[in-house]
């Protein structure tokens, strides 16, 4: 698993100085048609869809690990996560715009087995809002001038790998701002901006605990 790390008192000065803004939630009157997973790890999140709903276009992250059954993406700064440092200055340099990273945990049992039950929160989805988080999934993945994924090697534990993104990492684009967008774009009603886990996972409860 990814080491946890909380966030330097510096990340937590540079958000006071963040703009309000709300983000308008889609609505979601179709009926589900299938379900995605939210992993909390301490400071990160990472967004699971089974691999049955991912399309061709983004199995091809998969390629070598065939018999799957879900996909978590999470976003991340490429220099930090990569790089293995983790004294005071490669904490501080992601607090300012750098190259963005997608680690794919590739996965045979469920989120909750993998990460803890508690760490997961499962959602339904409609067939509008699989479609657009397919397609947000597809371009967050950057590719190279052939139209590949831009692979950038095994991540940090087995089933675990690096993907470069298309999104730029920063101290106010973080891994959960992305999962915020990811999951509006499923029609999942997320109020932002959104900088820490506890913001997003706050609120999904609330989205499960006031579902019909």
């Amino acid at each position: 698993m990814t080491p946890a790390r909380r966030l330097p008192l510096a990340a937590a000065i540079a958000v006071a100085f963040l703009l309000a803004g709300c983000a308008t939630p889609a609505a979601r009157a179709a009926p589900p048609v299938t379900f995605i997973d939210v992993v909390e790890r301490d400071w990160h999140t990472d967004v699971c869809i089974r691999t049955v709903d991912a399309d061709a276009q983004l199995l091809r992250v998969t390629v070598g690990y065939e018999g799957s059954n879900y996909l978590c993406f999470g976003f991340g700064d490429r220099h930090y996560l990569m790089s293995g440092e983790r004294g005071p200055m490669t904490l501080l340099s992601a607090l300012l715009p750098g190259e963005g990273v997608l680690l794919l945990t590739i996965l045979r049992d469920t989120p909750a087995a993998a990460f803890g039950k508690d760490n997961v929160v499962r959602l339904d989805v409609d067939a509008a809002g699989i479609q657009r988080l397919r397609a947000f999934l597809n371009r967050s993945v950057q590719t190279n001038a052939s139209g590949a994924p831009v692979s950038l090697g095994d991540g940090p534990y087995t089933g675990g790998l690096y993907f470069g993104a298309t999104a730029r990492y920063a101290g106010f684009y973080t891994c959960n701002t992305w999962t915020a967008d990811a999951l509006r774009e499923a029609g999942i009603p997320i109020l932002g901006p959104v900088l820490f886990a506890e913001g997003i996972m706050r609120q999904i409860r609330d989205v499960t605990e006031t579902a019909p």
